[in-house]
């Protein structure tokens, strides 16, 4: 199971989504996309990623929140 300093250091890499980046997610983690992004998603959230890379992951937590946004709107 990747820790969360190996998911924080594969999305500073890759930080856009692509087809690629899913091939990419499999090849290092040996895990599906969906979830290396459940994962990432938990990881965000603790204190140990946030003192790791704080910017990374202040912009990944508004990501999510922008995304969990969007999906409350369209289902609404």
């Amino acid at each position: 199971m990747p820790t969360t300093i190996d998911l924080l250091d594969f999305e500073e890499a890759w930080p856009r989504w692509s087809g690629r980046k899913d091939e990419a997610i499999r090849a290092r983690f040996e895990i599906p996309p969906a979830r290396y992004f459940q994962l990432l998603g938990r990881a965000i959230q603790t204190r140990e990623a946030l003192e790791a890379r704080p910017m990374l992951v202040n912009r990944l937590r508004r990501r999510w929140a922008s995304d969990s946004s969007s999906a409350q709107r369209r289902a609404g």
